[in-house]
């Protein structure tokens, strides 16, 4: 007969049974058959667990802080203003555009689609239906209008006014903008992720009303991360809590929370990561990371990245005749080493250059210095040294006498500083007399750089990720606010300029880059330098960051649904 329990009760078999001759084990045999049974069961649960194992795979999971150091404090924190690192950087959180980069790749965002002519004059975008901004207004064409429409407005002084110049935009339906180029751009779509800003709060103001309003640091936008707190410190920002929105239209990132976390200088940020105020920094000098790698970063890890930034001494013909000779130009080439730079003053995080390209489209190389040779130019072109002084001249006309003497112009920063004295030490063992002029970062652009009133500037350009450098060499763009600092004129260089940019033929493209570096270098209108290495510390425990292909430091935030310090463990089914 069955053992079947009462009341649906479940239990063995012949359980009773088994009880039974348990029962009977003498002690020896009841210790023996209990170690067998709990060696069955653990070898049981192991089986169990590796099986479990075998199926079961980690993913990121949702959580975590970045809290990352910054010097300096937020001003403008509104994409058509930014211009500081800091103010680029949380904009680019809490802000979204039409397209945005994936890698290398230009993506739809707040866009659903776009159409472009045949012509390439005209730019047709329908947006995603439903998107709001974070205090829940619908995001609609008039916004992206009215944003466009401030970055073209002279009062706002908006640094992207350049690349809207002789663009219209219109409005067609809630959904759809239009843009319309007086002539082709092949560039143009990479405008297009400029941030969006709402026209409900910002419409009626203009010039100082909106630079100076309030709201430049209470931002609504509508990208990932939306402002959640800031703490002050006698009135003024200490920390700028951001945490990610949860309406947002896309993937929301994994990483809860980002504080930026703000310092006067190096050494104080430098210490906060040091006592664990912070855990990530970006605004890192060469000489302390190399320091940092040399030590052990512990619990931080050191990623690099090169960016398209093109450093160099650039000379005003204009103001210094003496600079004019392109002999003197030519001997002052040969007289800097630009390895020692990259190794003295980038200790390694950076490339020595011979061009005004990025790495990437450049073909020229980084030459070392050649004193003899830079010396023998001069005296075959009729300069001698002063017996007494040591320094170059050479005899005009009606007995004038011009001596080899200038001064470099630069920015107040530890590696511009050294930069210009190592290269003024190259050239005063040339024979030249040279002066180093440093300025506050403002002052050089407002009162020397804006004036054109320098012979020689030390200075860096930022070239975005299209490599369009039609604003440093185009010679409608030698007076301010152009930025071509050495008001170079060149008819085949600006046919070669416009080319570029209205040419979608890769290949055409890079050969009108290989002639245009060409022409550059035969004019010798700067000496180009380095390019200095993007920089980032961040915590062991952060993962996912990509910091490949970076046009700015802010750039870095392109792959942020990515980055995570969480995780959990599912089964391999649903890990997508």
């Amino acid at each position: 007969m069955n053992d079947i329990a009462p009341n649906n009760e479940f239990r063995f078999k012949r359980g009773s049974a088994i009880l039974e001759y348990i029962r009977r084990f003498s002690a020896t045999e009841r210790v023996i058959f209990g170690i067998f049974v709990v060696a069955a069961g653990v070898s049981a649960l192991a089986m169990a667990q590796m099986i479990n194992s075998y199926f079961m795979v980690e993913i990121p999971s949702h959580g975590g802080e970045l809290r990352e150091g910054v010097i300096g404090l937020p001003h403008n924190i509104n994409p058509i203003l930014a211009i500081t690192d800091v103010d680029r950087d949380i904009s680019s959180l809490i802000y979204s555009g039409l397209l945005k980069y994936d890698g290398d790749r230009l993506v739809p965002d707040l866009a659903e689609s776009y159409k472009i002519s045949d012509d390439g004059l005209t730019y047709d975008f329908t947006l995603k239906p439903g998107v709001t901004f974070q205090d829940g207004v619908s995001l609609t064409a008039d916004d992206v209008a009215f944003t466009i429409q401030k970055i073209q407005d002279p009062t706002i002084r908006s640094p992207h006014r350049a690349d809207w110049t002789d663009v219209t935009v219109s409005v067609v339906s809630p959904l759809e903008v239009k843009f319309i180029l007086k002539q082709a751009y092949n560039p143009f779509l990479s405008n297009t992720t400029i941030g969006i800003i709402p026209k409900h709060v910002w419409n009626g103001m203009n010039g100082d009303q909106f630079a100076l309003n309030d709201r430049n640091l209470e931002p609504i936008g509508s990208g990932p991360y939306k402002k959640a707190s800031i703490t002050r410190a006698g009135g003024v920002p200490s920390e700028y809590h951001l945490t990610t929105w949860k309406d947002y239209y896309a993937t929301i990132p994994y990483l809860s929370n980002i504080t930026f976390v703000f310092f006067a200088d190096q050494e104080k940020v430098l210490a906060a990561m040091e006592s664990g105020l912070i855990s990530s920094l970006n605004s890192i000098q060469p000489e302390q990371a190399a320091k940092l790698t040399d030590a052990g970063t512990g619990d931080r890890k050191i990623i690099t990245a090169t960016l398209p930034r093109i450093f160099g001494v650039f000379f005003n013909q204009n103001q210094n005749p003496v600079l004019a000779d392109k002999n003197v130009r030519q001997a002052l080439e040969m007289t800097v080493d630009r390895q020692e730079l990259v190794k003295t003053v980038l200790t390694g995080f950076g490339s020595a250059i011979n061009g005004p390209l990025p790495a990437n489209v450049s073909t020229s190389d980084a030459n070392r210095s050649d004193l003899a040779g830079a010396q023998n130019i001069l005296e075959k072109n009729g300069w001698k040294k002063n017996a007494t002084s040591g320094i170059y001249e050479k005899k005009g006309a009606k007995n004038t006498v011009q001596t080899l003497a200038f001064d470099i112009d630069t920015a107040d920063t530890p590696d511009l500083k050294q930069t210009a004295e190592i290269v003024r030490d190259s050239w005063t063992a040339l024979g030249a007399k040279v002066g180093v002029k440093v300025f506050d970062s403002s002052d050089l652009y407002q009162n020397v750089i804006r004036t054109r009133k320098y012979d020689a500037l030390l200075f860096g350009e930022l070239i975005g990720r299209d490599n369009d450098v039609y604003a440093f060499w185009h010679s409608s763009q030698r007076n301010s606010p152009g930025l071509n600092v050495a008001m170079y004129t060149n008819g085949r260089a600006d046919k070669l300029l416009e080319n570029i940019r209205t040419t979608s033929d890769e290949k055409v493209r890079r050969q009108n880059y290989t002639d245009l570096s060409a022409i550059i270098g035969a004019d010798i209108p700067a000496i180009f330098l380095y390019s200095p290495d993007f920089i980032y510390v961040i915590p062991q425990s952060l993962k996912g960051v990509n910091v490949e292909g970076l046009a700015v430091p802010s750039d870095r935030f392109d792959s942020v649904k990515n980055w995570y310090m969480n995780t959990e463990k599912v089964w391999k089914i649903f890990a997508n």
